[in-house]
């Protein structure tokens, strides 16, 4: 038995920021001293570094649980389900819905509960829940709903992920250029061939020295208000990366049977560009061959780095001939792997 995905869906805000919007930002270091730069210099050594040309924000009248059933919506339309018929809705996200222009967070009930109403699911057995795992969170997600399905407990699962950045970033710290809006999600459920569907995967959470990599801080600028914005060590956070991310990927795989000549695709957490092509570059050392081309599918120049949903979201785009140039056929093998908060790193092998 596997577990496979028979749909996915995605949101893409419709609000294009450009890396212009920030030409008029004020930007402070971590000492609230103004960076020596002018801002057409710091967003275009951004560009360069990140990738980042435009990202995309929510608009007003819509918060992350919105977005969130939208995406699985969509999800369920392409699998053709009822919707009554999902035994779990697993939502992952770091910050639920946040209103008040940032400054409060509403977890209460769980963006899982609110999807499963705003889905008009009566079924009580649909058990609905949060993951907060930092932007590895939908892949957590996914190998928490494969384990319930290889138990028996369950036989299909809505796995979604969901973030709203824009809104609790600090303008005048230049890291926020950084962060994003949307959401992506998946139906996951029983299969009967065990040659296709979910193959392995790997998980790890380090934090004697590294759980406060990514955290919640004061503003760059000192005379700002008392209001705590999502923060970084961002240099920390990419040798993490380098050092940890291609080790776990090659556990999964290697825990799959399935040979990297036959991985086809590597969908990794759209953070940095620069940073993710270091990451392939380290992992393909690993096993002592070069990076084939067209390996790594990138979303991150035009939609940001929207956390949790940054992987689904690209899946999806891929599905469904949405990124020119990739696309998924039967019999590939694919890797899913992020890193984020906590420090959490996953990997996932997927065979279509």
């Amino acid at each position: 038995m596997s577990s496979i995905i028979s749909g996915t869906g995605s949101y893409i805000p419709k609000e294009i920021q450009s890396n212009k919007v920030f030409l008029e930002n004020e930007f402070y270091d971590t000492n609230h001293l103004p960076l020596e730069d002018n801002n057409e210099v710091i967003i275009e050594k951004f560009k360069k570094i990140t990738g980042i040309e435009e990202r995309r924000y929510l608009s007003d009248e819509l918060d992350n649980s919105d977005i969130a059933a939208i995406a699985a919506k969509r999800a369920i339309k392409e699998a053709d389900i009822d919707p009554e018929s999902i035994d779990q809705i697993i939502v992952a996200h770091n910050f639920g819905n946040l209103v008040g222009n940032g400054k409060q967070t509403d977890m209460l009930p769980s963006i899982a509960s609110k999807v499963k109403h705003l889905l008009g699911i009566s079924n009580p057995n649909c058990v609905a829940y949060d993951i907060v795992f930092g932007c590895p969170g939908w892949i957590q997600g996914m190998i928490q709903a494969d384990q319930f399905i290889q138990s028996g407990l369950a036989s299909r699962c809505l796995v979604i992920g969901s973030e709203t950045l824009s809104r609790i970033i600090d303008p005048n710290d230049r890291d926020s250029m950084i962060y994003a809006d949307g959401a992506g999600a998946c139906i996951l459920e029983k299969g009967i061939k065990p040659e296709k569907g979910i193959m392995s995967y790997a998980s790890q959470t380090f934090t004697l020295e590294e759980s406060n990599y990514i955290f919640f801080g004061e503003s760059n600028k000192k005379d700002s208000d008392d209001t705590f914005y999502l923060k970084m060590h961002g240099r920390k956070i990419y040798e993490f990366a380098l050092n940890k991310v291609p080790s776990a990927m090659k556990l999964a795989l290697e825990k799959s049977g399935i040979p990297i000549e036959k991985v086809k695709k590597i969908l990794i957490h759209q953070a940095n560009e620069k940073m993710d092509e270091a990451i392939i570059k380290r992992f393909y050392r690993l096993f002592k061959t070069k990076v084939p081309d067209g390996i790594m599918p990138m979303s991150i120049n035009k939609l940001g780095n929207s956390s949790v949903a940054t992987v689904p979201t690209l899946l999806d785009l891929i599905l469904n001939k949405k990124l020119d140039e990739h696309q998924i056929s039967e019999g590939d093998a694919i890797i899913l792997a992020s890193v984020g908060a906590g420090m959490n790193i996953n990997a996932l092998v997927y065979q279509y």
